[in-house]
């Protein structure tokens, strides 16, 4: 993704796991939206545990259903010409939930400029 991705130690040596990307422990506040077909969508505020090219497992305050579309805010450990905050948004699904953990896999991402207050709702 980006040079802290570069940088950092794999969490599982590659030949280790069948992951399509080497997960890198990256602690950092979540804000995400669950999207139903009927209802409101669900938001709330979690923590990453590690974060891949392919994925992100993150910690959220209850169980999320598997196989719903989901989006992500992640307040990212680097800034844009070291003066401008940045998030990474990333659209994709769940792919499971072990109690307050939550697996997604990432189908879209961008970087986007966030304010000095902190992260926005996705």
């Amino acid at each position: 993704m980006m040079r802290v991705l570069q940088d950092a130690q794999p969490l599982m040596d590659r030949n280790s796991e069948r992951r399509r990307g080497d997960r890198f422990p990256i602690v950092r506040e979540v804000r995400y939206k669950v999207t139903y077909r009927r209802g409101d969508p669900k938001s709330g505020i979690g923590t990453t545990v590690n974060v891949s090219s392919a994925g992100v497992l993150f910690t959220a305050p209850e169980a999320l259903a598997s196989g719903k579309r989901i989006e992500l805010a992640i307040s990212w450990p680097v800034q844009l010409d070291g003066k401008c905050a940045l998030k990474l948004v990333a659209q994709g699904r769940i792919t499971r939930c072990h109690g307050t953990e939550v697996a997604m896999e990432i189908e879209n991402h961008e970087f986007r400029t966030r304010s000095s207050g902190g992260l926005t709702p996705a």
